[in-house]
């Protein structure tokens, strides 16, 4: 077989055309719902109309229509009766269902991974590019969120620890098969350095700024989160604050099994859980909170963004990808510094104790100061993660200007 040159196309926007081979593979880890690697997903698959995408798990419809176009191609793991109700389970067999992909023929895999994507085996010829949405939590930093005391009780735990050490050799050797690395975050670009020996640039996840406004009248009574059922979200922390602050708190999300209730029965009428909400009623209650509440450790974080865009302020636990995308100031440091001398154009609170006082005692110091958080100024910071930003960085990786186009080598 003669390999012959041929030219990328223009990166577009227009509808994909199977009519003609695929140059590129998108790999996502699956797709369940639109959270915010599928935001960064659905851009990637506009920028590049005609990539094929693959993908461990697709549940029909949970998805934006750009990615649905896409026609995901999905692993054995699809064919498992009622997969997309137990498929975290199934993590013991992600690797080999992500080996299981031929992509042997395309000169270009760009994998989106927080998983196991970026453990596709690329061809020989292959450049594989990772837009690394974290290193695989679960077995490395938030593995005791997942899998610590209040786990799994002395035998699985045994089988949870020998299940993970697999995964991180497993993941540590997977991560050779990748050309590049790319980080949503400085944060998590030093966990893939620290993980995987490996440098990366960093690419701020896109917001679609333009679709958020700042509503002119004031903020309404209530604080804001926005989360899933996630150990390393947090909400512990949040329930055990207002379990002591009587103020109302809206929470975006399902409640973990019993809390509700629980909720209900300690009286904690001011905790209020809405579910999950259409990105129509999201911007509404972004735009009328009074803060967003982001208590976690977050690779990044695409909601403070988003609310901040809004032109509303964010409190955050001073650790991880929220030092990034808040320009916030400590308790401590609010403490000790008069507020006129404090910087221009803040967006948030960071409180640095990840408990419930902690919590309470930044809410508190943001109310104390509430008014010098002006939210055109905050809006115009949530700017610089504009979705026009993050095309430009991607187009510029994948079509570097200076070529015009990038030359690939592919077999005929």
């Amino acid at each position: 077989m003669i390999p012959r040159t041929v030219e990328t196309e223009p990166l577009s926007k227009k509808t994909p055309d199977r009519s003609e081979a695929s140059q590129t593979a998108l790999v996502h880890d699956w797709l369940t719902g639109m959270r915010g690697g599928e935001k960064c997903l659905k851009v990637l698959c506009e920028l590049l109309p005609r990539a094929d995408l693959f993908t461990l798990l697709h549940i029909r419809g949970a998805v934006d229509p750009v990615i649905e176009s896409h026609a995901p191609r999905s692993s054995f793991l699809q064919a498992f009766p009622g997969v997309g109700r137990y498929y975290r389970y199934l993590l013991p067999l992600f690797p080999l269902a992500a080996e299981g992909f031929d992509l042997t023929p395309y000169p270009l895999i760009v994998s989106i991974s927080h998983c196991v994507a970026k453990g596709v085996i690329p061809g020989p010829a292959s450049r594989h590019i990772c837009y690394c949405l974290t290193p695989m939590r679960y077995v490395w930093d938030q593995y005791p969120y997942y899998f610590g005391r209040g786990g799994p009780t002395a035998a699985p735990r045994i089988l949870t620890r020998l299940v993970a050490h697999r995964l991180r050799l497993w993941d540590v050797a997977a991560s050779n098969r990748v050309d590049e690395f790319v980080a949503i975050s400085e944060f998590v670009a030093e966990r893939i350095r620290k993980y995987y020996g490996r440098e990366a640039e960093v690419i701020y996840p896109p917001v679609e700024w333009s679709q958020y406004e700042a509503v002119s009248s004031p903020a309404k009574d209530y604080y804001l989160v926005v989360a899933a059922n996630a150990p390393y979200k947090r909400l512990d922390i949040v329930l055990d604050a207002f379990r002591h602050l009587d103020r109302p708190v809206k929470i975006v999300g399902h409640a973990p099994a019993g809390e509700a209730a629980r909720s209900r029965q300690e009286g904690l009428r001011n905790v209020e859980w809405l579910g999950w909400r259409s990105d129509e009623e999201l911007r509404g209650l972004y735009a009328n909170c009074r803060a967003l509440l982001f208590p976690g450790i977050e690779d990044f974080g695409l909601v403070p963004v988003e609310v901040q865009a809004s032109g509303r302020p964010v409190i955050a636990y001073g650790m991880g990808g929220a030092l990034e995308s808040i320009r916030g100031i400590t308790v401590e440091e609010a403490r000790r510094t008069d507020p006129s001398a404090w910087p221009e154009g803040l967006t948030g609170v960071f409180f640095e104790v990840p408990t419930g006082k902690g919590l309470t005692e930044a809410i508190e110091c943001f109310e104390s100061v509430e008014d010098r958080f002006e939210p055109a100024s905050i809006r115009e910071w949530a700017q610089r993660f504009d979705r026009p930003v993050f095309e430009e960085h991607w187009k510029r990786l994948l079509l570097p200007p200076s070529q015009g186009a990038r030359a690939l080598v592919v077999d005929e």
